[in-house]
């Protein structure tokens, strides 16, 4: 299995039944790209991307079965440290507002809300939920 084909099976399996997992084609072509960085371990992945000094923290994903083990916190800090490495002053990303544990680990890594995208996340069958953009300055 491709680096691609298993980060897609584990992007499913995260987002599943809210959102849209990403596809092995968009992976491909993500972690293919020189501005983009991976950070990934068995049980989870974050991936981002640099331009002109600003990185945007694209997904961050950990297998629903082994939650709360400090997974994301461990590929959070990862993917922080890659990104101020290629030369990111600041990263930035979005979190659905009705993910509260997201939400929770975004606050004690330091994000702090910086703007708001009503109804950008489509729910099945439910009403659209707005995303947090949320962002941290970091340090190389």
């Amino acid at each position: 299995m491709s680096v691609a084909e298993a980060l897609a099976r584990l992007h499913a399996r995260a987002f599943a039944p809210t959102g849209r997992g990403w596809s092995i084609a968009e992976f491909s072509y993500l972690i293919d790209a020189p501005h983009c960085h991976l950070a990934h371990e068995t049980h989870g992945f974050a991936l981002a991307r640099v331009i002109a000094g600003e990185a945007e923290l694209l997904t961050l994903a950990t297998d629903p079965e082994h939650r709360r083990e400090g997974i994301a916190t461990r590929l959070l800090t990862q993917v922080e440290r890659r990104v101020a490495e290629a030369g990111a002053n600041r990263q930035f990303l979005e979190v659905a507002q009705d993910n509260p544990a997201a939400r929770a680990l975004y606050a004690r890594a330091g994000y702090a809300e910086t703007g708001r995208r009503a109804g950008y996340y489509a729910r099945p069958g439910g009403t659209p939920v707005d995303a947090l953009v949320l962002a941290k300055d970091l340090i190389a």
